[in-house]
């Protein structure tokens, strides 16, 4: 009787059934579980440490990384109630969410080259080399880039376009500002830039042909759309079969003077956001990753999401 008083008290808790249907997908560490649940270290341990008591899960470490999954030895009433666990955590708002979340952070794990390539990254402006900075390195992936056709929607005046108007066979930069874009177009003109072109037009129904685009960017631009999951179905129209779309954007936050300061109509997204819109518009191969913090309040984060049509 003692252990199963002890299973129901582990299991008295909306959180602790959110675990449970995550690991039934299979073994995960607290770091991610931290990513899908959004939840700090402490809280995920706590929590992790009353299901392990009750002998529902089991752990192992591997170098910093502690690793949980379901205890495969656990007894016939301790199975009965992880399967209850499962069944209740589907009726949790956050279950959608975290289910979405759960599939990014797997793929997350078949690309090791990108997980190394975000730790070097990390250390890249800690520790100093001659000659070695941000600015280079853009310089360096601008001559790596093929001649594609590019939209750089939500353009602003244009500094991406300007970039990638070096390498691309032609950069439309769309932007819902008539001030903006004839900006844009007198300084194009003035720096002698001709495969860059400024269009007024929104992120909804941008005003691009379909079928005609090789990369859609989205770069802070998103939050500023009324519609961010139509802005994403119209990129979706514009590329041709094979295209991309990319994103950066913040990770959902709570700085709610950001509407008044920057006119940000969104505060944000959350990755299982991104990911539910990028699928409901016919991506495939969607790739959500944070790729920048910064350390000053109120340490803003920034999203880069990646999918192909």
């Amino acid at each position: 009787m003692a252990d199963i008083l002890r299973s129901l008290r582990a299991l008295a808790d909306p959180t602790r059934l959110r675990i449970i249907a995550l690991l039934e997908r299979g073994e995960l560490s607290v770091y991610e579980l931290q990513e899908i649940t959004r939840m700090g270290q402490s809280r995920i341990s706590t929590h992790l440490g009353l299901l392990q008591e009750a002998g529902l899960l089991q752990s192992r470490r591997e170098g910093k990384r502690t690793f949980y999954k379901l205890n495969p030895h656990a007894d016939a009433s301790a199975r009965d109630f992880i399967q209850l666990a499962v069944a209740g955590a589907r009726e949790i708002p956050e279950h959608a969410a975290d289910q979405l979340n759960l599939k990014r952070v797997l793929a997350l794990r078949q690309e090791q080259a990108k997980l190394y390539f975000n730790q070097v990254a990390g250390r890249f402006d800690r520790s100093y080399g001659p000659g070695r900075s941000w600015q280079a390195f853009g310089h360096l992936v601008l001559r790596i880039l093929p001649p594609l056709v590019i939209a750089d929607l939500g353009s602003g005046e244009g500094l991406i376009s300007e970039l990638l108007a070096r390498r691309a066979r032609n950069v439309i930069a769309v932007d819902n500002s008539e001030k903006i874009v004839r900006f844009g177009i007198a300084k194009a003109r003035r720096n002698g830039i001709k495969n860059l072109e400024f269009r007024l037009g929104n992120l909804e129904t941008p005003p691009i042909e379909a079928n005609s685009v090789d990369l859609a960017i989205l770069s802070q631009a998103l939050h500023h759309a009324k519609n961010p999951a139509q802005a994403i179905q119209s990129a979706h129209q514009i590329l041709r079969p094979g295209g991309q779309i990319m994103i950066l954007d913040l990770l959902r936050h709570n700085f709610d003077q950001a509407r008044e300061l920057y006119g940000d109509f969104w505060l944000g997204f959350a990755e299982s956001d991104l990911h539910r819109w990028l699928e409901a518009a016919g991506f495939k191969k969607i790739e959500i990753t944070i790729v920048a913090h910064e350390d000053q309040p109120p340490h803003f984060q920034t999203l880069l999401a990646g999918a192909e049509k």
